[in-house]
């Protein structure tokens, strides 16, 4: 991997580098956010418009809609499909949170460093001390870019399922249609 990383990406591994093995974790955890966003967008834009279609096609066959049991199977459907708009926010949310704290720790490691480094030398080399100060700051700012942009899409994406999961009532009246 670091072969590959050095031949195509020589700016990544030497990011890599300085960053140390905070920003591999907090570079997977954006991965995992991303990927879970998509997931999220792929989801509100191209399969929830099919599972609502299909839901109200069911709704709309039914003669009854006021019985206790008709109810019921309105609840399921509410149910199911505002559990499907409101999946995996809440761990999205958590890993954004994980970020921030992942780039303190990478600052206090890196700080570690340099303090390691003037013990070390004994005297306040700059060239000592230079991993330990790349590290701290390196990690910190990963992980509040990961945090911030990641913030902003979570944020969007939530919104407009919670929208969708207002509407959810209006779709699937108790009464039947004239």
């Amino acid at each position: 991997m670091s072969r590959f990383l050095d031949t195509w990406l020589p700016w990544f591994a030497d990011l890599l580098d300085l960053g140390g093995p905070i920003l591999v974790m907090i570079l997977l955890i954006a991965s995992v956010i991303w990927s879970l966003l998509f997931e999220r967008l792929y989801f509100l834009l191209l399969v929830y418009p099919q599972q609502l279609i299909v839901a109200r096609d069911a709704w709309r066959r039914r003669r009854n809609r006021t019985s206790w049991f008709a109810q019921q199977h309105r609840n399921d459907l509410l149910s199911t499909l505002g559990s499907g708009l409101l999946g995996r926010f809440s761990f999205i949310s958590t890993l954004i949170k994980v970020c921030p704290l992942l780039g303190l720790l990478g600052t206090v490691l890196g700080m570690l460093e340099v303090f390691d480094a003037l013990a070390a030398t004994g005297s306040n080399n700059p060239r000592s001390m230079a991993a330990g100060v790349s590290k701290a700051t390196v990690s910190t700012l990963a992980g509040m870019v990961v945090a911030i942009v990641g913030l902003l899409f979570y944020t969007l994406l939530e919104r407009r399922a919670s929208q969708e999961k207002g509407r959810l009532d209006g779709y699937f009246e108790s009464t039947p249609e004239s």
